[in-house]
């Protein structure tokens, strides 16, 4: 008997502790979610802007990594499995990589992720960040002014009669919509000069002479885009490989071409949004039969440009 109260005294305790505990709010702990995803990836080169980073922002950081995998720019990135953790994933994990296993761990291990050069903030992730840090500020200052005047009309509601309830249009400015500001923001298809990435000097050589570019030591920023060169005389964007393509085991090379295909797809729509010519310049034959053979309408230049 002693016992049957007992349990019945703690369950009951158990239950008066969930109902008097506070529902957890579910919104804060996305946006910090999605704010720590984006900080995280701020590190990291991306061969597409950021922009996976930004659609997939509010997953959870493995499932991000999972899915813009193939967005990172490989050639400055290296994978150190310092734990030994990838080393015995399970089937699935391994499947996709040791690389991609160590990017989707949740804590970052000093060590695993080395990247070559120095990182300039992807555009899609930099513009989210500072949108997000804007909207911390303007809703507070909105939010004030909508209790302000929810307040004084609400009292004034009491007295007047219902004609003069209605906004004169003289009395109040309505607060600028957010469609406004992103519209200020947005990317100009003016070519901007922006220096090259640091790290790989015989890229950056190439990218400088062989289109040739015509903001040496610079590459250009277009509609968001970052493009290796401008070329001098012609409206023609250029992105440059530098790959040791021939050296690839045949696994490897049907990634590489699989996803660099994707990529010169999206930098070609870009630059064609504002009136550009797209081309990509290989250092091999064997590099460029490759990608002409996934997609024969993109142009692709052999440079022999050597590591």
């Amino acid at each position: 008997m002693r016992s049957r109260m007992c349990g019945a005294v703690f369950l009951l305790l158990i239950f008066s502790a969930c109902a008097t505990t506070e529902p957890i709010p579910r919104a804060p702990a996305a946006r910090s979610r999605k704010v720590a995803n984006l900080q995280r990836a701020a590190a990291l080169p991306w061969r597409d802007g950021g922009r996976c980073v930004v659609r997939e922002a509010n997953q959870d950081w493995p499932v991000l990594a999972e899915r813009c995998y193939r967005a990172l720019d490989h050639d400055r990135v290296e994978f150190h499995d310092t734990t030994g953790r990838c080393a015995v994933a399970s089937a699935g994990a391994a499947a996709v990589g040791v690389g991609l296993c160590v990017l989707m761990a949740p804590e970052i291990v000093v060590g695993a992720v080395i990247v070559l050069g120095v990182v300039v903030v992807a555009v899609a992730i930099k513009e989210e960040l500072e949108a997000y840090e804007l909207r911390q500020l303007y809703p507070e200052k909105a939010g004030a002014a909508r209790g302000t005047n929810a307040g004084s009309q609400e009292a004034s509601s009491k007295h007047k009669p219902r004609r003069e309830q209605e906004p004169a249009g003289q009395d109040w400015n309505p607060p600028v919509p957010p469609a406004t500001v992103e519209r200020t923001r947005r990317a100009s298809c003016e070519p901007v000069p922006v220096p090259h990435r640091g790290g790989d000097d015989k890229h950056n050589e190439c990218a400088d002479t062989f289109p040739p570019n015509r903001y040496p030591g610079n590459d250009v920023l277009v509609n968001g885009k970052r493009f290796d060169a401008l070329q001098v005389g012609a409206r023609v964007l250029w992105e440059i490989k530098l790959y040791q393509f021939e050296t690839y085991s045949d696994f490897l090379r049907v990634r590489v071409v699989e996803d660099q295909v994707l990529e010169f797809q999206e930098d070609r729509d870009v630059a064609a949004a504002c009136g550009y010519g797209f081309a990509v310049g290989v250092s091999s034959a064997a590099h460029q039969e490759a990608l002409l053979e996934q997609d024969p309408s993109l142009r692709i230049v052999v440079t022999g440009c050597k590591r």
